[in-house]
């Protein structure tokens, strides 16, 4: 999933820009250095996705939501990079199951080498992890276990789907707070546990972090659809190629409309390129789609409402900032 780069946006004050870079620095350097090992080619896979770049957006959380706390606390950038490794190493996990062949600009781990050396390369990332976060206390490991769950959780969810019966709307929204929301939930709670803010900050954070991370995506179902490569950056259209069922897609699948037979029969599967056109036009059209972005604001409501309540610091605009961002993004 991508981020957007905090520290450049307009709502992030001088001083709080400043923290955040300086920790983002150290960050880094610690990143780097926790994935060094005396084997020069297990160093070599493991910085593959480090050196690649990324906006270590989940790393800037947790610096932002340690501004509620003590923001010097020793644990605060270990715990960035707890949560950077974690990413990392879903990523290369991620690329292999999809049979990706780019990340980040770059060829990915298992084209470059093979699924074998990608698969034990995300799995160093998640032991030099633990490593790191045995020294965070028994609450940080425990929160880290629950949070790991939860994403293999929603990865297995993903990759079976819904059960006889089950809602695919519900379903999918619980696969994103599992996949996405949940790692980006630990980020603000690491952030704030660590820096010592009071539990119910703590409590607010976590919840507001879920809830971006949720929106988030959702905003990227939308960007799929609506906007065009100028305005994203990407090709529109391109989960629709791959078959995945967005949430607009998923409501189009519920309709029983006639209306919509067209645009049902296009989105059963994978939509062949000659028919991409078609499939989008329809879908923007559609009614789905002001469904999805309905489920988006809703998201967005949910994590204002916790951050309403957290005290008034820069880094509270920031986060309201952000939510207004995610809803900016789709236009």
């Amino acid at each position: 999933m991508a981020a957007p780069p905090v520290v450049d946006l307009p709502y992030v004050d001088e001083r709080l820009a400043e923290d955040l870079a300086s920790g983002l620095a150290a960050v880094e350097k610690l990143l780097r250095s926790s994935v060094e090992s005396q084997d020069a080619f297990v160093t070599e896979t493991s910085r593959h996705l480090i050196v690649a770049g990324g906006k270590r957006f989940r790393a800037m959380l947790v610096l932002l939501a340690a501004q509620f706390g003590d923001p010097t606390a020793p644990g605060v950038v270990p715990g960035a990079v707890v949560i950077e490794l974690t990413h990392m190493a879903t990523l290369y996990h991620d690329d292999v199951m999809d049979e990706a062949t780019v990340r980040r600009g770059s060829p990915s781990a298992n084209a470059r080498w093979n699924n074998t050396v990608a698969i034990l390369t995300g799995d160093y990332l998640f032991a030099q992890a633990s490593e790191i976060l045995a020294d965070l206390g028994a609450e940080a490991i425990r929160i880290q276990a629950q949070t790991f769950s939860r994403l293999v959780r929603g990865q297995i969810r993903e990759t079976v789907g819904p059960a006889e019966g089950e809602d695919p709307v519900r379903h999918y929204i619980e696969v994103l707070a599992d996949k996405t929301g949940s790692l980006i939930a630990t980020s603000g709670h690491f952030g704030a546990l660590l820096s010592g803010a009071p539990a119910p900050i703590v409590e607010r954070i976590t919840g507001a972090c879920e809830a971006i991370g949720v929106a988030w995506q959702l905003s990227d179902d939308l960007i799929d659809v609506a906007a065009t490569a100028d305005e994203s950056g990407k090709v529109p259209g391109t989960d629709l190629r791959e078959g995945i069922r967005t949430l607009p897609v998923l409501h189009v699948l519920a309709s029983t409309d006639p209306a919509d037979a067209r645009l049902r029969e296009l989105l059963a599967g994978p939509v062949p390129e000659d028919r991409v056109e078609e499939a989008l036009a329809l879908l923007r059209a559609n009614p789905a789609m002001e469904r999805a972005r309905g489920e988006l604001l809703a998201w967005v409501e949910r994590a204002k409402a916790d951050i309403a309540g957290l005290p008034d610091i820069p880094a509270k605009t920031a986060l309201t900032a952000l939510c207004d961002f995610v809803v900016e993004r789709t236009g």
